[in-house]
This record gives C-alpha cells, sequence and structure tokens, in this order.
C-alpha cells in the first residue's frame, strides 16, 4: 500500500465539546421555531464528508444525502415524507437515503458526528 499525502490523517476529536462554526440555515427550511445550525468537517476527500452538526430546538424540512450518523446529545423526531418517523437521541445510530425528504422536530438541541457518501 502506497501512502497518500493528500489523504487526511488520523486523529481524534472529543464531540461534546467541540468548537462549531454558524451554518447558514435556508428560512425556506424553517417550519417553526428559530432553530440555529452549525457544525465542523473534520475531513473531505470528494468521496466522503465527515464532521459534526449541531441543531437548536426547531422545526425545520431537508433534503437528505446518503448519510450515517450518530447522536451525541439531544433529541428529535425525523419524519421521512412517505415512510417512517424516526426517534433518534444519545447514542443513537441512524442511516437517511440520499433523497428523502425529511421534517426534523428538534426537541432538545441535537449534536451528531456523521458520514455522508458523496
Amino acid at each position: 500500500m502506497t501512502a497518500n499525502t493528500q489523504a487526511t490523517p488520523s486523529f481524534a476529536v472529543h464531540i461534546p465539546d467541540a468548537e462549531l462554526e454558524p451554518e447558514p440555515l435556508d428560512p425556506a427550511q424553517i417550519v417553526s421555531g428559530d432553530p440555529v445550525v452549525s457544525g465542523k468537517v473534520l475531513s473531505a476527500d470528494g468521496k466522503q464528508l465527515r464532521g459534526i452538526w449541531q441543531i437548536t430546538p426547531g422545526v425545520v424540512t431537508d433534503t437528505e444525502a446518503n448519510e450515517l450518523f450518530v447522536v451525541v446529545s439531544g433529541r428529535a423526531t425525523i419524519e421521512v415524507e412517505g415512510g417512517d418517523v424516526i426517534e433518534v437521541g444519545p447514542g443513537d445510530a441512524a442511516v437517511l437515503r440520499e433523497g428523502d425528504r425529511t421534517t426534523w422536530t428538534v426537541h432538545e438541541t441535537l449534536r451528531k458526528a456523521y458520514h455522508i457518501s458523496l
């Protein structure tokens, strides 16, 4: 196996208190409340995106990517249009399919670590 100097080096991050940066939320996505989104990309190589994402309470809509995530803190109900209702909280892992249209009802500020396949 050859070394790839462009690859992200191995690393660790303490997710619960990692510093995040504000991420704009399209006002058209907000159904109710005043949710605020922040995040941090930990690595990206054009095929995969890994990071931390947080949202404060409120209700928002989204069109999903091909994503696996693990909830670190907080709680939310994710309604998949034409599909299931998913309840997530600390320690839960969830998979969302690319193109799923969702409505997120965030009950408590939710922080997750995610992996998106591009």
